[in-house]
């Protein structure tokens, strides 16, 4: 019995390879970028490092008002989130944050990627912060996140934001390579040694709806951060961490809640929007034709007004966040 196991992962292993080497996602190794040359190129005038369960979490605070959180989905950062805050911050308090295991944070040091453990270092950075009460945001597992979040801190979420959000087993998901990778057995170790540069590019044209929109730029900071020391051997651990399905706990939900979609995303299909649609008493829901897995950075201007109409419905002026 054992040695069929033993003879079957092989088999996966090898199998895998050939895969690999048939479509060109085998190049060569990739060292890291040092820490200091990455937060030259991606840190900015409003980062700051808050020191969280053993981590320096790379945080921008910008703006002032009522207070809106906003966490990127898996891969990202916060930068995912630019175009959102340039508009939000002129009448609001916007906090976003590399989660542990991506951008400039880097990996959990208890290599603990569960929603309980995200949920804490939420919960820890917005009290480090000051913040009381808040508007919680999420893309993908950031979405996830935050209505994990809003289950288990129900007096601190004023309302959400769920943007293709994590919250149901997935079916139809056409996922990036690197993802499905991630979970094969044994070669997952490859990951966190080989240049990353086509798997990274593969999983951004798959959040995209117009591969036209997205800019050099874009790549290139998907693909430097990635190269974060920690933050390759964090993916695979991340996608390997056990995941309950607690999607019948979205009926707890009670929070003002707008859910935005793309119309195309191929990595959460917009059945998933529907279903938040359907569990969450009241809550809105706009989906966007010709956008994908990322509508809030493909078309940051088309998706922030739709956000600014739900938080000033939400009277959040007369609410401030500190």
């Amino acid at each position: 019995m054992a040695g069929s196991k033993v003879a079957r992962r092989v088999g996966y292993a090898l199998g895998a390879l050939v895969v690999l080497l048939t479509v060109g996602y085998v190049s060569r190794l990739r060292g890291d970028i040092p820490l200091e040359t990455l937060k030259a190129r991606w840190a900015g005038p409003t980062s700051q490092l808050v020191a969280v369960d053993g981590m320096d979490v790379h945080v921008r605070d910008e703006g002032s008002g009522p207070a809106v959180v906003l966490l990127h989905g898996m891969s990202s950062s916060l930068h995912t989130w630019d175009g959102w805050a340039e508009r939000l911050r002129q009448s609001y308090r916007v906090v976003r944050f590399d989660l542990p295991g991506f951008g400039l944070t880097g990996p959990n040091p208890a290599r603990d990627y569960s929603v309980d453990a995200y949920t804490a270092v939420v919960d820890h950075v917005t009290k480090q912060l000051g913040l009381q009460h808040f508007v919680l945001g999420g893309n993908s597992m950031g979405g996830g996140i935050a209505w994990a979040y809003a289950l288990a801190h129900p007096d601190r979420v004023r309302g959400l934001i769920l943007v293709d959000a994590l919250g149901y087993p997935l079916r139809g998901a056409d996922l990036p390579i690197a993802f499905r990778m991630a979970r094969w057995p044994v070669l997952p170790s490859l990951l966190t040694h080989l240049d990353p540069r086509r798997l990274v590019d593969n999983g951004v044209r798959k959040s995209y709806s117009d591969a036209s929109r997205i800019r050099p730029d874009t790549l290139a900071r998907y693909y430097e951060l990635t190269l974060r020391a920690g933050n390759r051997a964090a993916f695979v651990d991340c996608m390997r961490a056990p995941r309950r399905d607690e999607s019948a706990r979205i009926r707890e939900l009670h929070q003002p809640t707008l859910i935005l979609w793309g119309a195309d995303d191929r990595l959460i299909p917009v059945e998933a929007a529907r279903s938040f649609a359907r569990d969450i008493p009241g809550a809105q829901v706009i989906v966007y034709d010709g956008l994908g897995h990322v509508p809030m950075e493909e078309d940051p201007a088309r998706t922030v007004a739709d956000v600014e109409r739900f938080l000033s419905a939400l009277a959040l002026r007369a609410a401030p966040g500190r």
